[in-house]
């Protein structure tokens, strides 16, 4: 049987899709500079773009506590809004993949742990909205990544059965979240990820070190690829 993409290719967004950290490391030094500290590095930072808001707070802001960390968040993601898309990029491939999955009649689209409103300003920004057949954030629904709700989600209103997408992300949580599901998944490996996390350990059903391995449908696990 000749491999076939999936019917549809759903993905993570940040470290996946978009290299957003350039974002992430403005809005952390504009808060530094607000309180005449010295600025951060993309090195400091990269590692937890993954994680969310709360996590880049900590990364910024290391000698806080919790609760001081979740008091900085409001100020991070208004700042971060601001500074949304002026410095990220698609990483290099994206594009392609992405044109190679339009190409073959593949419906795609973006599950994130992200506000859903500020997902929504990536897609504009991206032109992305006429492309993009489902968009959920991590506010979406009552549930976000590990959870499976939202990937389950996305299959429901593209009315498809899960297991004819393949999930795409380069978290544990996007692999939990779609063997969960019951989706197939791919773990990619340039993305944001700490120290010390192994994607070999996820137990993804296959793993991509390069955007440019997914023009292959063989590379999409799944009934009829791979």
């Amino acid at each position: 049987m000749t491999p076939r993409f999936p019917r549809v290719a759903l993905f993570d967004l940040d470290g996946t899709l978009l290299d957003s950290a350039p974002d992430m490391l403005a809005t952390a030094n504009r808060m530094l500079a607000a309180r005449d500290r010295a600025p951060t590095t993309l090195a400091v930072l990269r590692q937890h773009v993954s994680k969310g808001a709360r996590a880049m707070v900590a990364a910024t802001f290391p000698e806080l506590d919790e609760a001081g960390r979740d008091a900085l968040v409001p100020e991070f993601l208004q700042v971060y809004r601001e500074e949304l898309g002026r410095h990220s990029v698609l990483f290099d491939g994206i594009a392609a993949m992405l044109q190679a999955l339009e190409g073959d009649g593949v419906r795609w689209g973006i599950i994130t742990n992200k506000a859903e409103y500020l997902a929504r300003d990536v897609v504009a920004g991206l032109e992305w909205q006429s492309r993009c057949a489902v968009l959920v954030g991590g506010d979406t629904f009552a549930e976000k990544k590990p959870h499976p709700l939202p990937l389950l989600e996305a299959a429901r209103q593209l009315g498809v059965d899960p297991r004819d997408c393949v999930y795409v992300g380069d978290d544990e949580r996007d692999v939990v979240a779609a063997r969960a599901a019951g989706m197939p998944s791919i773990a990619v490996t340039w993305g944001y990820r700490l120290d010390g996390e192994d994607p070999e350990t996820w137990q993804a059903d296959a793993m991509a070190h390069q955007p440019q391995e997914l023009l292959a449908p063989a590379a999409w696990p799944g009934p009829g690829r791979g």
